[in-house]
């Protein structure tokens, strides 16, 4: 049986795959099983930061593989203990927990802003505000977080106590706070699922501002925005504000599970011996991966996102077939007057990987990706919209 076969009998039906098994990578590059070579311009939904197989971190994650695989967070571990130092180090923030995806890490920071606003106010403050439009998760708090009735309706009841506020409606955002016993405010700075779509400013600072007056925690949810996808380390650092909490995965570890939530200074001691924790949280191995994905993502990459992201813009925006283009850096949501699924297959036809949010092309290439790939993928991606 072949490999397509196999997974039909044996996986859970959980995926609508397309008809591409991708059997090798490098770089940008991903290849099938009959060596056709593909511009993958989706990095395993903003996971591999620096394309498949990066060479630097490839080593790093080696050299820890026949270093120590795994240590229970019973003990310390070099590579968990200089990844947190990294991240607030970076941030300014103040403790690290580590979990192994993006709906560990929310779940951790409601917990968080739960435990925090029961200790400060008392118990019946547990309201969070979530936006509509928004992705938090899979799990069954997670998908409550979730501002999405279409990820609901399968699997109710949900765990109660969130609210959901329209993006960008300041007004709503300020009578939620004002009639209801809130937690925390949670939100992405661009709605990745939603059909990337960022928040206006001055919302964001709206968010900053009641939850300072209101004592309550301002989470950021950077899973897909984070670790340079959006042309800032963080995609809040683009909005003048700082979360008292904020969780990242996908690209952290660039191409391992691992998730984080990052926690400041209001909050940094929440969080005590068995309230929270993680078998596999803090893997050395990943760990080491995340380190060598962080340490190279300086400001000099960080502007060659941005100069990737006006090329992108320049090139599109003015084709006939395209709608409109939203989203910042290398984080892109592509409305196209055709169905964004054959634009899709065309892409894939001709070699190129794109994917979907909503009715959306989406793009997250490789945050490295050469210029020279770059436009050879664009302009598959132009003849597929405009012809």
């Amino acid at each position: 049986m072949d490999t397509k076969n196999i997974d039909s009998k044996y996986i859970a039906n959980t995926y609508a795959r397309f008809p591409l098994n991708i059997v090798k990578g490098k770089g940008c590059y991903a290849y099938d099983e009959t060596g056709k070579k593909y511009i993958d311009l989706g990095s395993g939904i903003a996971v591999n930061t620096f394309g498949y197989c990066d060479e630097m971190w490839e080593n790093a994650v080696k050299d820890q593989m026949d270093t120590l695989s795994h240590c229970s967070n019973l003990y310390f571990s070099d590579p968990c203990a200089k990844l947190a130092q990294i991240l607030c180090e970076k941030t300014g923030m103040k403790k690290v927990f580590f979990g192994n995806s993006g709906a560990e890490a929310n779940e951790c920071a409601i917990k968080v802003a739960r435990k925090y606003a029961a200790e400060k106010k008392g118990k019946d403050y547990y309201n969070i505000i979530t936006l509509v439009n928004s992705f938090h998760g899979r799990t069954i708090t997670t998908l409550a977080a979730t501002g999405q009735d279409v990820f609901h309706n399968d699997f109710l009841p949900l765990t109660e106590g969130f609210l959901y506020c329209k993006a960008n409606d300041i007004e709503m955002l300020q009578d939620l706070v004002k009639n209801y016993k809130c937690a925390g405010i949670m939100f992405e700075c661009v709605q990745g699922e939603g059909g990337v779509n960022p928040l206006d400013k001055k919302f964001v600072q709206e968010i900053d501002k009641l939850c300072k007056e209101q004592d309550i925690l301002m989470i950021c949810d950077e899973v897909q925005t984070g670790n340079g996808r959006t042309g800032s380390l963080y995609a809040y650092m683009s909005y003048g504000v700082t979360p008292d909490v904020f969780t990242t995965a996908k690209g952290l570890a660039g191409g391992l599970p691992l998730g984080a939530c990052i926690i400041g200074e209001k909050a940094e001691n929440v969080l005590t011996p068995g309230s929270h924790g993680s078998t596999f949280g803090g893997n050395p191995i990943c760990c080491a991966g995340a380190i060598s994905i962080l340490e190279r993502i300086d400001d000099t990459l960080l502007q060659d996102v941005k100069k990737k992201n006006e090329y992108i813009l320049k090139t599109l925006s003015d084709i006939e077939g395209v709608e409109s283009i939203t989203g910042m850096g290398l984080m892109l949501g592509i409305k196209t007057l055709k169905d964004a699924s054959r634009v899709l297959t065309e892409c894939m036809e001709n070699g190129v990987l794109v994917l979907k949010a909503k009715d959306k092309i989406r793009l997250l290439p490789p945050l490295n990706i050469s210029m020279e790939d770059l436009k050879e993928g664009i302009e598959v991606l132009k003849k597929a919209i405009s012809e």
